[in-house]
């Protein structure tokens, strides 16, 4: 797994986060967390178990339900419920937003320079209008992911349904 300078330095973080709350990081922890880190897919505990368990095939399912628990509990990482029941996992490392797709339910994470201050005034918005102990706040923006739109045949531009089809492209040999 190649790591960039970046996700080395979340991962770090993470770590240290574990450490001060004088949780033991063992090699489990670690690899899931690794695996949190470097990959965007925004996995289930299923697509993370079949990630690792060629290289790690003595992980199991309940060590990686229990450590995404407690990576959950100390705010590390986030769930990500889906329209089937199901829950998907994010690494929490930079404050960010999800932009899911309402077709195929792909979710893309969303780096705005300024969220945690947006977020830190949601959160003191909430609190003042209804007297809430605000202790967290999960922002989705939802539409239709560029390859939907495609195969949909929605013009991206003018956000509407395309009345043509798109020409398949010809190779100029």
């Amino acid at each position: 797994m190649a790591q960039s300078e970046s996700s080395n330095q979340l991962l770090a973080h993470a770590l240290a986060t574990l450490k001060d709350h004088h949780i033991r990081v063992t090699p489990q922890r670690q690899i899931i967390l690794t695996y949190l880190v470097t990959h965007h897919n925004h996995p289930s505990v299923e697509t993370i178990y079949t990630a690792l368990t060629a290289e790690f095939p003595n992980l199991s399912m309940a060590t990686i339900y229990n450590t995404l628990n407690l990576l959950v509990d100390l705010g590390i990482v986030i769930e990500l419920p889906n329209d089937t029941g199901g829950i998907r996992y994010d690494f929490y490392g930079r404050p960010h937003y999800h932009v899911i797709c309402e077709n195929c339910g792909k979710i893309t994470d969303v780096f705005a320079p300024d969220f945690g201050q947006i977020e830190q005034r949601l959160n003191q918005e909430a609190s003042s209008q209804t007297g809430y102990l605000i202790t967290s706040n999960h922002v989705e923006v939802y539409g239709l992911c560029p390859e939907c739109q495609q195969k949909l045949h929605i013009d991206p531009v003018r956000k509407q349904w395309s009345q043509t089809k798109p020409q398949p492209t010809v190779d100029p040999q």
